[in-house]
């Protein structure tokens, strides 16, 4: 699954945003294996590009079709918090498991 997330993570890199949802929050497509993006999930993503993402939400487009503007905006509110971390606060959060890491290959 890691690789699929990285890869999410690369397209949104090069400017390929399925949906920019603004405040530094992004949905992007992820495949479902065997599938492609299409009919796979969608991902909620704290992204500022060249620094840092965070996967902080994903559903099969199957069982919802989006998410509503009281979520978007809760998103784009821990966007903010999330993506002024510290390098050592977010150690800290990978310490003691609040956050998982996706590492790259």
């Amino acid at each position: 699954m890691d690789a699929v997330l990285r890869e999410a993570v690369a397209r949104a890199e090069m400017g390929q945003i399925d949906a920019d949802l603004g405040g530094e929050v992004i949905k992007q497509r992820v495949a479902r294996p065997g599938q492609g993006r299409s009919r796979g999930y969608r991902t909620i993503i704290l992204f500022r590009r060249g620094a840092k993402a965070f996967f902080v939400y994903g559903f099969a487009k199957s069982q919802r079709a989006n998410i509503d503007d009281g979520e978007a905006e809760q998103f784009k509110e821990a966007a903010k918090h999330v993506l002024a971390l510290t390098e050592k606060h977010l150690a800290e959060l990978l310490k003691r498991g609040d956050f998982a890491e996706v590492k790259s290959e």
